[in-house]
């Protein structure tokens, strides 16, 4: 059996999970994710434990904040109290950013055509704290980490960018970073967004001190959820901040003290207020789509989406061109493509758009993402699509 073949038994395995999507073809789960029908099922069950919270036992409370940082441990490769419970990778990069002593001078790096969040963390930090923000373009036509370990001066303090990037998929050799800033005592934040759950990944393994994510991409989860993976040295050097009245050290409810409350010494203090709940339909529909994302396994997800994109880039007529790395390596789960001009690479995206053809336009590349519900004929259906 050759490879495209058993990643479609493994798709056929899992397709079932969903809803049918009739005449669309959604290729575009580095948007949105679709929600499975188990995680349905989930926000269903919390909407009725709402309506009837009398219903509910107080030993309950917490029982979505667990089983979501249990499912994300099981991911990482890390101990449940490393993750702290976000609304987003906005809000872990945030606190991060906000939890330091910075001096005037300090030199943060990311990169040219990062995913807004960056920018948005880091240049007001400038006038905050005195801080500076260094961008890096790439030598090539692809991020690389000689680019930005090339950049590294005295001043830098942190290395802040994405494990895959969202405008094309391209895949960073986090190891070499992660050995770089290791090596000259420099933090490195990683996004990786578009990668957990698509990717395999050990956080020992990609050596970052803090990860942060969307939970709403492949983790299958809402808008609204995310992690914040914190190493125990950061977490010790971090600042006191103020923290979610639940976040304590004793996670039982009838015991937390209401009066001089401590927070947790783990990465549970920096949970997002008021969110570790049961009763916070995001964070039950999370739990529910995590641990479906860890029984499929993000190897799976990953083989299956790196041979839909091959076959995308073998088919693709020849008006059109990838944007994407080639090699599977160099590329995470998805991919992207262009026209002969800018100008039709937007009519062609609103042209698939027209045909109920799911994809997204991103910094001038139209990206296809697909999933486990997705098949060789969506693949072919987006070439026909092209050609005619």
């Amino acid at each position: 059996m050759n490879t495209l073949s058993t990643n479609e038994a493994t798709s056929n395995a899992w397709r079932t999970e969903w809803q049918d999507f009739g005449e669309f073809t959604y290729l575009n789960t580095a948007a949105h994710a679709a929600f499975p029908k188990s995680t349905v099922t989930a926000v269903e069950d919390a909407l009725a434990a709402k309506a009837m919270p009398h219903t509910m036992s107080d030993s309950l409370y917490f029982d979505a904040p667990i089983r979501v940082r249990r499912a994300l441990a099981n991911l990482l490769d890390a101990r449940p109290e490393e993750i702290a419970l976000t609304t987003g990778a906005s809000t872990g990069l945030q606190l991060f950013a906000l939890s330091l002593k910075w001096q005037v001078g300090d030199e943060v790096i990311s990169a040219a055509g990062e995913f807004p969040t960056q920018y948005a963390t880091w240049k007001p930090m400038e006038a905050r704290t005195g801080l500076r923000l260094k961008i890096v373009s790439p030598r090539d036509q692809f991020l690389t980490a000689t680019d930005l370990i090339e950049a590294i001066t005295p001043r830098t303090r942190v290395i802040s960018v994405s494990q895959v990037r969202f405008d094309n998929g391209a895949l960073l050799d986090t190891a070499s970073v992660a050995d770089a800033c290791r090596s000259r005592g420099i933090l490195f934040v990683l996004d990786v967004s578009q990668s957990c759950g698509a990717i395999p990944m050990s956080v020992r393994e990609l050596g970052a001190d803090l990860i942060v994510s969307a939970g709403y991409k492949w983790l299958l989860g809402p808008s609204g959820t995310g992690f914040a993976w914190i190493s125990q040295a950061l977490l010790e050097s971090m600042r006191p901040a103020p923290f979610h009245w639940a976040a304590q050290t004793n996670a039982d409810f009838s015991f937390l003290d209401l009066v001089a409350p401590e927070p947790s010494p783990d990465a549970r203090r920096w949970d997002s207020a008021e969110s570790a709940t049961y009763f916070n339909l995001n964070l039950s529909a999370m739990a529910s789509s995590v641990e479906l994302v860890g029984r499929i396994g993000p190897q799976n997800v990953l083989n299956h989406g790196r041979a839909l994109i091959r076959r995308l880039f073998d088919l693709l007529p020849s008006a059109f061109s990838p944007a994407s790395p080639m090699e599977d390596g160099a590329r995470g789960s998805f991919g992207c493509f262009v026209a002969s001009t800018p100008e039709e690479t937007v009519r062609v995206s609103q042209e698939l758009k027209a045909r109920q053809i799911i994809v997204s336009l991103r910094e001038g590349r139209i990206r296809v993402s697909p999933y486990l519900f997705n098949t060789e004929e969506d693949i072919d259906a987006l070439i026909g699509a092209l050609v005619g």
